[in-house]
């Protein structure tokens, strides 16, 4: 293939950081211009003390160096091409340096050692509000997005209207930046990075910021734009969206590429690997639990009719998605729920608590353990994602919302009563129930 056929060429790209060393503080303010007259010497002494390094190719060989602290290595040695038009998943655990990888290539950072290529004009979503000047309105950062961007003052009128509709934040486009709310800037700078015509859009994880209904018309654009023929890299941990945007998938671990391949192929991978989603997800620290005001998530499991956790799960068996809680102030009606989604990311249906016990029915707190229960030969074969969550009643309002949080298999043995029969060629579908047959003819 030419080499002009690709919109990113990266070759052993690698990334170093410092961890810096906590400074004493001045006590005066001679103390504090001495220190500023001091900075640079300082500076170049303890660059020295700490790399040791002559070159760059000796900081890339001293990496294993486990006895030194102050050096992390983010990325290591990462290479490889997309396509022009190709829309890419990047997926790994936290940590793996995905979003270092992101900032290289959208030229936020350099790398340490190796180079990034990348032709064609690039729209980048990292982070809330990137981009973004807080002193400026709405209205003047569209256009100063549009500048950067190499666009003119006639192109940007021809798209305003039409970012400022997908943004919703119409009222607020002459408020400036520094008064938005999270959603709103990442409303706005989407609508910004998708309709201004980019030939490479990035897009990290920022989305989770947005409500749900903002989230899938994201991703419906996100399609759009890759069907124009444009390239897309895009990070999430959400497993269903990246098989269903992306043909393509690349799994990070502790900086290096572990697989590279087909995005059904790559999240297979991810899951069933030490790193990926599994059938249970916990918190022991309640501090670090997701959290809302009355409530914290404690755990999410997957259970098989037997109580066994378990990463597979029988066609012909009911399977039990269960979400254990800790309700931190009493008095309020709460409600759990979870959506499931196949592997193709196409929702598959959601459930919502309905236990008579507790409909409509203040909770003391303490902790509480929900189930619901999936009938036995609904499902069909395949990876299944769950979302799980939990609202407070009237006035609504979430008080945690983890997506793929835990996956499973549904698979299918052969033998007994499934919807399958005798049938052994490949059944396409969503769910597959056990259909009632009846046959008449003239010769009952």
């Amino acid at each position: 293939m030419n080499f002009r056929d690709f919109a990113i060429v990266t070759k052993n790209i690698s990334k170093c950081y410092r961890i810096g060393l906590k400074e004493d503080l001045p006590d005066s303010i001679g103390a504090g211009i001495l220190n500023f007259m001091k900075k640079p010497i300082i500076n170049f002494r303890k660059y020295r003390a700490l790399y040791k390094f002559d070159d760059v190719e000796n900081a890339f060989d001293k990496s294993t160096d486990t006895n030194n602290p102050d050096i992390i290595w983010a990325l290591m040695d990462i290479s490889f091409e997309v396509k022009k038009g190709e829309s890419v998943g990047i997926i790994g655990r936290n940590g793996a340096g995905k979003s270092t990888l992101l900032k290289i290539l959208s030229k936020i950072t350099n790398p340490t050692r190796g180079r990034a290529e990348i032709r064609g004009r690039v729209a980048s979503l990292l982070e809330v509000g990137t981009g973004f000047h807080s002193e400026l309105t709405g209205r003047e950062n569209v256009y100063l997005n549009g500048t950067i961007l190499g666009m003119k003052k006639r192109e940007m009128d021809s798209k305003f209207d039409e970012i400022v509709e997908f943004s919703g934040v119409e009222k607020f486009i002459d408020t400036p930046v520094k008064r938005y709310s999270s959603g709103m800037k990442v409303r706005l700078a989407f609508a910004v990075a998708a309709h201004l015509d980019p030939e490479i859009l990035i897009i990290d994880e920022v989305l989770s910021v947005g409500d749900a209904s903002f989230q899938k018309k994201c991703l419906r654009k996100m399609e759009d734009v890759g069907q124009q023929g444009r390239t897309v890299l895009f990070v999430s941990h959400n497993m269903p969206a990246v098989t269903r945007l992306c043909d393509r998938a690349i799994l990070l671990d502790e900086g290096r590429i572990i697989e590279d391949g087909s995005s059904d192929q790559i999240v297979k991978a991810y899951l069933t690997s030490g790193s990926g989603t599994k059938a249970k997800r916990e918190w022991h620290d309640p501090a670090k639990a997701p959290r809302g005001d009355v409530a914290c998530l404690r755990a999410v499991r997957v259970r098989t009719q037997n109580g066994r956790v378990s990463e597979s799960v029988d066609i012909r068996e009911p399977v039990g998605i269960e979400i254990e809680y800790e309700v931190l102030k009493p008095g309020y009606i709460l409600r759990s729920f979870y959506h499931l989604y196949n592997e193709e990311g196409v929702q598959v249906f959601s459930a919502h608590d309905t236990d008579p016990a507790w409909l409509g029915r203040p909770r003391p707190a303490g902790r509480y353990i929900s189930r619901g229960w999936i009938p036995a030969n609904l499902l069909s074969e395949g990876t299944m994602f769950i979302d799980a969550g939990l609202a407070r009643l009237n006035p609504k309002y979430r008080q945690f919302f983890e997506r793929t949080v835990v996956a499973f298999q549904v698979v299918e043995h052969g033998g007994g009563h499934s919807a399958r029969g005798d049938y052994a060629g490949t059944m396409t579908g969503v769910v597959r129930p056990p259909i009632q047959w009846e046959t008449q003819s003239d010769f009952q």
